[in-house]
């Protein structure tokens, strides 16, 4: 081989000398590289068996990332001292309190109710870092307790669902609607819906109701009674329905009969609520105090010392003062017409000449004057003359707009077989009585 040949043969044997040499030492390397590439590939494979951390949350707030201590406001305990308790300065609880005033009123937390306070988790101290106080079932207030002007009014989600109850009377509405599986919180809903055309202090064995209603549930579990959508009462072999309407614009929402008559009257039936009638409006009684028969121009509704007396309807205070036979009493003119007056006061809560409406309190029950228990004596005068309320056929409200007639039958019908009662079962009201009075009323 020349020496040119060997010249060129050269620079090619060099090369694969160095790629040998490199393959070589790069082998070790490879089997490293394949190993670490084995273990991330393992170490991967184990973190995605481990669990995942579940967030929890509550109030609004992310609750697994803190220490939680339920407990309940105790009696004549202050905000204060529940604070101090989780080391919350006494400058933190002032701007607090100034804050939450138009929010919540810190006084106003009561003896009973639930709070939670969340602290740091990650350490052994238990600083409060948000105070949550529960006024009720749905509404709870979250303090941020580092930031005093955070302060949030919050609702829990509601549910609401149509219930129907019905029974007949063999005690008190309260009980039946108990024993019927119903909250008895509904006969207050009830009374209310029919204050002005059934006295519910004279309900009698034997009546019959039936009632559509809505119920509020929180978090799935039930909380209170809400609105009455129609109702229907059989009381002295009378039938009484109630289809709630609402005409809508300027004119308002409110319970009708099945003519499209307004419910409400421009006197309530009593001025007391859940009393009982212990003297009713007589020519001649015996009386209890003065040991003779006289007249008793007048109804006593008893009801325990104290109890609010409202104003039956509108109207101006004539007279609000004391007399030895009356007690503490008021009296209220309506109009031209009608006049009332109530005796007997523990204490009065209205002035001489004060403007008054219906179903505002003007005083409460007592047993001043020539009584020998607590009662109100209800008086009551048409055109100057002393009458029986219970026998007045009272003015109503406004009707159903003519315009709204229409809307309205469609919403009764639907109620009407909510109610399971056919529409044809229903016979319109007598009402060629409006305006009755018995002539032989006697005089003051």
């Amino acid at each position: 081989m020349s020496k040119k040949q060997l010249q060129n043969i050269f620079p090619v044997l060099l090369a694969g000398i160095v790629l040998g040499v490199s393959i070589t030492l790069l082998l070790p390397k490879l089997k490293t590289i394949q190993f670490s590439k084995s273990s991330v590939e393992k170490e991967l494979a184990d973190q995605s068996n481990e669990p995942e951390i579940q967030e929890e949350y509550e109030y609004g707030l992310r609750v697994d990332t803190f220490k939680m201590m339920k407990s309940e406001v105790l009696k004549n305990q202050f905000v204060s001292e529940i604070l101090a308790s989780f080391k919350v300065d006494n400058q933190t609880v002032h701007n607090l309190a100034m804050n939450a005033a138009d929010i919540f009123d810190f006084r106003q937390f009561r003896a009973g109710n639930s709070y939670t306070i969340l602290a740091d988790k990650n350490t052994s101290d238990t600083v409060a870092k948000y105070l949550v106080y529960e006024k009720n079932p749905i509404e709870y207030i979250v303090y941020n307790l580092q930031d005093p002007s955070d302060i949030q009014l919050r609702e829990r989600p509601t549910t609401k669902k149509q219930n129907v109850v019905e029974g007949t009377i063999n005690g008190s509405l309260w009980n039946n609607l108990k024993d019927s599986g119903a909250d008895p919180e509904l006969a207050v809903k009830l009374s209310q819906v029919y204050q002005w055309t059934i006295d519910f202090t004279r309900l009698n064995a034997g009546d019959q109701y039936k009632v559509v209603y809505d119920e509020i549930y929180v978090d799935g579990k039930y909380y209170r009674t809400d609105s009455i959508s129609a109702a229907f009462f059989e009381h002295n072999g009378k039938d009484y329905y109630a289809f709630y309407f609402d005409q809508g614009e300027d004119k308002q929402a409110g319970f009708y009969d099945e003519n499209g008559e307004s419910l409400k009257r421009a006197f309530l039936r009593a001025p007391v609520k859940y009393s009982r009638i212990s003297s009713r409006y007589s020519g001649r009684r015996f009386h209890p105090v003065q040991k003779r028969y006289k007249a008793h121009l007048g109804t006593d509704y008893a009801a325990p010392h104290g109890t609010p007396i409202y104003a039956t309807a509108d109207g101006n205070v004539i007279a609000a003062s004391y007399t030895r036979g009356n007690g503490n009493y008021v009296k209220i003119k309506h109009n031209d017409t009608y006049t009332t007056q109530y005796l007997h006061m523990t204490k009065r809560a209205v002035r001489n000449g004060q403007r008054v409406s219906q179903g505002e309190v003007i005083g409460y029950v007592g047993s001043t004057g020539l009584a020998t228990g607590p009662h109100v004596c209800y008086r009551f005068w048409k055109n100057g003359r002393q009458v029986d309320h219970l026998r007045l056929d009272l003015p109503s409200g406004d009707p159903i707009a003519e315009d709204k007639m229409q809307e309205f039958e469609t919403v009764k019908a639907k109620l009407l077989k909510e109610l399971d009662y056919p529409a044809d079962t229903i016979e319109p009201m007598n009402k060629d009585n409006e305006g009755f009075e018995v002539a032989s009323f006697l005089t003051e």
